[in-house]
């Protein structure tokens, strides 16, 4: 919306349905490199390197948080994998972090 896009554009199937198999498939890049941070198996940077696929949700966190912060807009569950990924926080702190954040809404 900041950009000039609908907001209706991101509960079709481009949005939400990208956001639904990302998240629910077994061969999802994305996915199974969240799971294996989560699990703690190595650092993200030594999973990223023994990859041999693009995990591209990893360059987009980058690309969201300086798009987010050129706009002014709040990012924090992005803010955190950032956290987790690039500066060794661990995923239980950043979780935790975020479901101790001060309630607000989410369509302002």
């Amino acid at each position: 919306v900041a950009l000039g896009g609908e907001r209706a554009t991101c509960y079709g199937l481009a949005g939400i349905g990208d956001l639904i198999t990302t998240c629910t498939s077994r061969y999802s890049r994305n996915r199974n490199f969240g799971e294996a941070v989560g699990r703690g198996e190595q650092d993200p940077q030594a999973i990223l390197s023994g990859s041999v696929q693009v995990v591209e949700g990893v360059a987009m966190t980058r690309a969201a948080l300086k798009l987010g912060e050129k706009l002014g807009i709040p990012l924090p569950i992005t803010q955190e994998v950032h956290r987790v990924v690039f500066a060794g926080k661990p995923p239980l702190i950043a979780m935790r972090d975020l479901m101790e954040r001060e309630p607000r809404s989410e369509v302002e």
